[in-house]
């Protein structure tokens, strides 16, 4: 039995080397990963995913608790209502100056009305003076009227200046004032705007489009910023870290197109398309892991390789390329 067992060894160990490799490199698919953390501090209120669920771009999937900063909104919000209330309000002034200039323009029309009649009237009566229809006393009466009615108008339009005058004081006034008092507001305002960017932070959500690779915490844990919540990468497109030999570098070139083998199974290989993204500028040694096209190389350079992913490349998967 022992003389047929080392020839059917040698067969097995010849059968899994191939002679010709059908393949120039080797290598590993990896995507770009993205550890989401804590942006607040606070117990997680609630966390909706779990791995493998597939999120889209800033998609809300938690909430930390916010309530110290809501609280502290409202003590801000607090105080530019106690700021607010100092303020000065110039319209109940401003209101009654402006019923007295309507009242005091009223006047002036009538008074404008009434010259009008005084004025026809002197010149009626000056006519009349001189065909002897009427004495010189009854027109002097009549300028007489009409300069102390002029003398009201003048007076009238004085007083209506003055009220203009202290409607503009009065709305200066409590403008300066208020200006003061509105000084403090400004600040606090801002606070206000400063908590809703931080209360912001409490929302955990998805930055990219991707699935969930890892669920470091759960529903009811306590978060403190920059602890990690959980990882997720898209794969979409993957990408294929590939090693060439120092011979075959001068065969490949970033843009390139290649063509992707990868292990579907049961002895079948699946072809898929993929294009050269990133070509290293130094060697390395050969990882233990990575199978090259002259096994002699001890450096080789790495590539990396977009491919399309259907849904059946995984993270860690073994690839061989093409060129």
């Amino acid at each position: 039995m022992k003389k047929y067992i080392l020839p059917l060894l040698v067969l097995t160990i010849f059968s899994c080397k191939r002679a010709d490799q059908d393949y120039d490199a080797s290598g590993t698919f990896e995507a770009d990963e993205i550890i989401v953390t804590a942006e607040a501090t606070g117990k997680i209120l609630e966390l909706n995913l779990n791995e493998g669920d597939a999120l889209t771009a800033n998609q809300n999937v938690g909430l930390i608790d916010g309530k110290g900063v809501e609280l502290q909104k409202e003590q801000v919000l607090a105080s530019i209502n106690a700021i607010e209330q100092k303020t000065n309000d110039a319209a109940p002034q401003i209101a009654v100056l402006q019923s007295q200039l309507a009242t005091q323009n009223a006047q002036i029309a009538v008074l404008n009305e009434q010259l009008n009649n005084a004025v026809r009237e002197r010149n009626r009566t000056a006519n009349l003076v001189k065909s002897d229809a009427a004495t010189r006393k009854q027109l002097d009466d009549l300028n007489g009227n009409v300069a102390v009615i002029q003398k009201q108008i003048a007076t009238a339009k004085s007083q209506s200046e003055i009220l203009k005058q202290q409607i503009s004081s009065t709305l200066e006034q409590v403008k300066i004032q208020n200006r003061a008092i509105l000084s403090e507001k400004n600040p606090t305002e801002k606070k206000v705007l400063q908590i809703d960017e931080q209360l912001k932070h409490n929302v955990i959500s998805s930055p990219i489009k991707g699935i969930v690779l890892t669920k470091y915490m759960n529903k009811g844990e306590f978060a403190t910023i920059g602890k990690p919540i959980y990882k997720m990468a898209n794969l979409d497109e993957m990408t294929l870290r590939a090693y060439i030999t120092g011979d075959q570098l001068a065969k490949v070139k970033v843009g390139q197109n290649v063509k992707i083998l990868v292990d579907a199974g049961n002895g079948e290989t699946k072809e898929m398309n993929g294009k050269i993204y990133w070509i290293s500028q130094k060697s390395e040694f050969t990882p233990k892991t990575i199978q090259t096209k002259d096994e002699r190389a001890n450096l080789v350079y790495a590539t990396k390789i977009h491919v399309k992913n259907d849904g059946f490349l995984k993270i860690g998967m073994y690839g061989e390329v093409k060129l």
